[in-house]
């Protein structure tokens, strides 16, 4: 076990799960049936990918509102053979027909949070296939069999997933038919425990293994498969359902612009990791591209810092945890996006000091990027949840907490761009200060099928030293109709982007948006050590990095790191729809104390408590190079995340 560091508040004495040891596999996601599906292909012979692909595809069954077919993902991943970290790239771009030009015509100001004009290219399926096939052993055959019997033969449903269809059920009823037929059997919600079948989605993933029959290698059946998906019956049908229009988010009917063409022109491929060091470890994300050097950023800021700054159960290593992940979020808000970022100079030395000097007693209000030489980025008008209209019909969230007496006035939302139209749909009044609004903990869901707060996890290590962390997102069953035949539906990334020209994350045909999806990969000397990744949208690297301080800085088991108390801020423009941001937002589980959260009030942070286990799903698997030993560890919070292996 680590030693804990005397700089940091000690870890509880026990934890709420083991830390899993081994020498044979380890498995980790946010749906114990994942995790069995993967440890069970480990224990017949297959390795991390083979075992990471199955149950992926499992996680489309279990977790369908979490993720899908029709959704996207990334991971970081390195063999056995050759450490470096790659990442596999499964984020589709935008259509060739998503321009800022035409939503506007449209009568949008905002890419919506639901419907299919938010819809990317999917891009998961074919990027766990393209994983399977170059890094893989088994048949796509038997890596799909236990997602096909899931599908088929049913499987009880969630609790999680439960709350997300009641949520939505008055939608699926009155505006998508398609979803009311798959989700409400019997015209019902269906209850936790229910037997719950996706028979259209087995089929879909049967066609997948029959494309394959005839051709003579594993590659050539794989590659079929892809073939399939990508220009046989599921482009032809989702481009036939889409060109009818139903609602979106914003109140209005609107037909989407994805076509079969757009799926024919996608393949997902690989890229280099983006990388920083911190405390002798490298830490490997995706690019720019989506949100994960971040989180990079933020390491580079407090890697100089005394140890006692850094642990987040402290009101001084908490405020200034916070206070260093809103200058890398000004960063990722001005600069990222699928084009050309200065990566070299926003990790660099001089650029990092320079910022880390902003960092002061006490919390900024304000959005405060940092400057590059050369590079002109436009910010987006930001908008408050005071002053962001909201449609008509739209409800509470799901997960609800209150925001606490005494919240400071904001400033107005900057106007829209000149000849900009108004958001569509009725007015309603702005929400009060002490309203229960969401806390961009566990997903948010919105009667009208918004969602915050996104995604599911899947980490997986083997005996012979691959080892892959994955996030596959989107595709949700709230995030537009169900499409008949496929029994799935898109994804809504593209909410990602903004309309307003001149902006890093633009909305421009055929690129990526600014995708929140980020798992880690560690290593030290060079070597991988640990895979770790969790839901949760814009948090997901601010949980990440809570876990990274008090593992390489505080001498926390995995399990404990996992366990203690969460904290995350929400001073920067949200990636989901409708993109508001609060000043000095922070929200933080109670276990961190009312010392503590009185002190960060103190400092001026606008705080909401969230509840004792409600932030973060995070999940890992570790292994020690020196003597083989692999490890796991899961999250409590949900009761649904767990870790396996031996």
């Amino acid at each position: 076990m680590p030693t804990p560091n005397p700089a940091f508040v000690p870890p509880a004495g026990q934890t709420t799960r083991p830390d899993l040891q081994g020498t044979f596999g380890m498995a980790a996601a946010t749906h114990w049936t994942a995790t069995a599906t993967a440890q069970s292909v480990l224990e017949r012979g297959g390795n991390a990918f083979d075992a990471a692909v199955a149950g992926a595809f499992v996680l489309h069954v279990v977790e369908p509102h979490l993720n899908g077919p029709g959704g996207d993902l990334t991971a970081v991943f390195a063999t056995a053979t050759d450490p470096t970290p790659v990442v596999l790239v499964g984020q589709g771009p935008a259509p060739a027909a998503a321009t800022p030009e035409h939503y506007r015509a449209e009568g949008l100001a905002l890419v919506p949070g639901s419907g299919a004009l938010a819809a990317t290219v999917p891009g998961a399926v074919d990027a766990w296939l393209l994983l399977l096939r170059d890094h893989g052993t088994w048949e796509l055959a038997d890596v799909l069999a236990p997602a096909i019997g899931y599908a088929r033969d049913g499987h009880p449903v969630a609790p999680a997933v439960v709350r997300t269809i009641t949520a939505v059920q008055d939608l699926f009823r009155q505006h998508w038919p398609t979803s009311a037929a798959q989700w409400l059997p019997d015209g019902a919600v269906p209850a936790a425990g229910d037997l719950v079948r996706n028979e259209a989605l087995a089929s879909v993933l049967d066609r997948l293994v029959a494309a394959g029959t005839g051709s003579g290698t594993r590659t050539a059946r794989i590659d079929a498969a892809r073939t399939e998906w990508s220009e046989g019956s599921v482009a032809e049908a989702i481009d036939r359902f889409v060109r009818e229009p139903h609602r979106h988010s914003s109140g209005t009917d609107h037909a989407g612009v994805i076509r079969g063409s757009d799926l024919a022109a996608f393949r997902a491929s690989y890229e280099p990791a983006t990388t920083a060091t911190f405390r002798g470890c490298t830490i490997a994300k995706t690019g720019p591209w989506g949100q994960g050097p971040a989180l990079l950023q933020t390491l580079r800021l407090l890697d100089p810092l005394d140890d006692a700054l850094l642990d987040p159960s402290t009101e001084v290593g908490a405020h200034t945890i916070v206070e260093a992940q809103k200058l890398a979020l000004a960063d990722r808000e001005a600069f990222y996006g699928d084009g050309d970022v200065p990566m070299d100079v926003l990790l660099s030395g001089a650029y990092t000091d320079e910022r880390r000097a902003l960092i002061g007693d006490r919390a900024s209000a304000e959005l405060r990027p940092g400057s590059v030489a050369g590079v002109e980025h436009v910010l987006p008008p930001f908008r408050t949840p005071d002053d962001a209209e909201r449609p008509a019909g739209l409800g509470e969230p799901t997960v609800q907490v209150a925001r606490g007496a005494g919240r400071p006035p904001v400033a107005p939302a900057a106007p829209a761009a000149p000849g900009a139209p108004a958001a569509p749909g009725a007015p309603v009044a702005p929400v009060a200060p002490a309203a229960p609004v969401e806390d961009r903990g566990e997903p948010f869901v919105a009667p009208d099928g918004e969602t915050r707060g996104d995604t599911c996890h899947i980490d997986v290590v083997d005996r012979w030293g691959n080892i892959v962390s994955a996030t596959p997102s989107g595709g949700w069953l709230q995030s537009s109709p169900t499409i008949p035949g496929l029994g799935f539906c898109l994804g809504t990334r593209l909410q990602m982007t903004w309309l307003e020209p001149g902006t890093a994350s633009t909305l421009r045909p055929g690129d990526r948006p600014r995708t929140t999806l980020t798992p880690t990969l560690v290593l030290r000397d060079g070597e991988p050590v640990a895979a770790l990744g969790s839901p949760g949208g814009d948090q997901q690297d601010q949980w990440q990095l809570l876990f990274l301080l008090r593992w390489i800085v505080g001498g926390y088991s995995p399990q404990q790191a996992i366990d203690a108390p969460a904290l995350h801020t929400t001073s920067f423009p949200g990636s989901f729809w409708p993109r508001t941001w609060e000043p000095a937002g922070l929200v933080v589980e109670d276990r961190l104390g009312d010392a503590v959260i009185a002190g960060l009030e103190a400092r001026g942070h606008v705080v909401t408590r969230a509840g004792d286990w409600s932030l973060g799903r995070l999940s890992c698997v570790t292994r020690d190079t020196s003597t083989g030993v692999l490890g796991a560890a899961a999250n409590p919070r949900g009761a649904q995340g767990y870790a396996a292996g031996r």
